[in-house]
């Protein structure tokens, strides 16, 4: 039996390593995705379905707009310290124009969580078509909409431009209180806070989206005109997203002669060389990094072990007999 070159192996369990780490975040963002579907789109079924708001319609989106920002500050508080907590494909979009995170990982989050809001609404239909008095085509699934699909009627622009503006909002409140000098402890409440918010203004309009995810799936699983709407709600939050790393760079400016090609290569080696762990990157390090490196390779006596005084009285005496 020929035993492989220990470099192998451990090269080998690193790669193992980091690739199951990865996995982890992809499963943290598309089980946090299918909350978000179940839950939010859920109560926008129940509550504006079945239009259980009795005579106080701002009753109704008000209770739609506090479920969706209640679960999603949750998600980002369970799901954050394993991959962020995007469940969001405009979130992950926007962390990816501003460099936060490679082309790789925002695919693969992207997908999961495409993949999660299919499931969500899937699981969704299953719960709500226990009910007799349940009708996709009548109740839906908490689908976005325009034209006669919204409260206010409004228009495709309408409905585009509603979600460009609503979107840039909130990815540059999450880009802004996920910075590496803000509060983590207060973050996740005010981001949901901000979909709350996004929620209460956009319901009238069409449904507000704001998530390519949230309303993927929904209009999958309902079909009709649900599914034939669904673009402006896939592309006018990514355009929305572009818009918000942009202005993020204008409101927190970086560091002078900071890179970020070379902030995602940092990115991308800590990723490899420590799967379990993830450490912040810090800009300013980043940015004056030649300076601080011609610090650290000043000799250390402490690191040899040697004294300034490097003669040795009993040497000395050996050579005098």
């Amino acid at each position: 039996m020929v035993n492989a070159p220990v470099g192998d192996v451990s090269e080998l369990g690193r790669l193992i390593g980091s690739g199951g780490y990865m996995w982890r975040k992809y499963a943290a963002e598309f089980l946090g995705t299918i909350l978000l579907v179940f839950f939010g789109a859920g109560s926008a079924a129940l509550i504006l379905g079945y239009k259980m708001f009795g005579s106080s319609l701002a009753a109704g989106i008000l209770a739609v707009a506090l479920t969706f920002g209640l679960i999603y500050a949750a998600l980002v508080y369970v799901a954050g310290p394993i991959s962020g907590g995007h469940v969001n494909p405009a979130v992950t979009f926007g962390a990816l124009v501003s460099g936060r995170i490679g082309i790789i990982t925002a695919v693969g989050y992207c997908l999961a969580q495409l993949a999660g809001g299919l499931v969500g609404a899937l699981l969704l239909l299953w719960v709500m078509s226990t009910s007799p008095y349940y009708s996709t085509s009548v109740i839906g699934l908490g689908t976005n909409g325009y034209g006669a699909q919204s409260i206010l009627h409004i228009s495709a622009g309408g409905a585009f431009l509603v979600e460009v503006v609503l979107s840039t909002a909130f990815v540059l409140v999450v880009l802004s209180l996920t910075r590496e000098d803000a509060s983590t402890a207060v973050s996740g409440l005010g981001i949901g806070v901000a979909l709350a918010l996004a929620n209460l203004i956009g319901i009238p309009f069409d449904g507000a989206s704001v998530n390519p995810a949230r309303s993927f799936g929904p209009a999958v699983i309902a079909g009709g005109i649900a599914f034939s709407q669904v673009w402006v709600f896939l592309v006018a939050p990514m355009l929305g997203a572009v818009f918000a790393a942009i202005l993020h760079f204008a409101v927190h400016p970086l560091p002078e002669g900071f890179s970020l090609r070379r902030l995602v290569r940092r990115r991308a080696a800590q990723a490899t060389d420590a799967p379990g762990q993830t450490q912040p990157i810090r800009p300013q390090e980043d940015a004056h990094g030649p300076e601080q490196a011609d610090s650290d390779d000043q000799p250390d006596d402490t690191d040899t072990g040697t004294d300034t005084d490097t003669t040795d009285p009993e040497r000395d005496d050996d050579r005098e007999a």
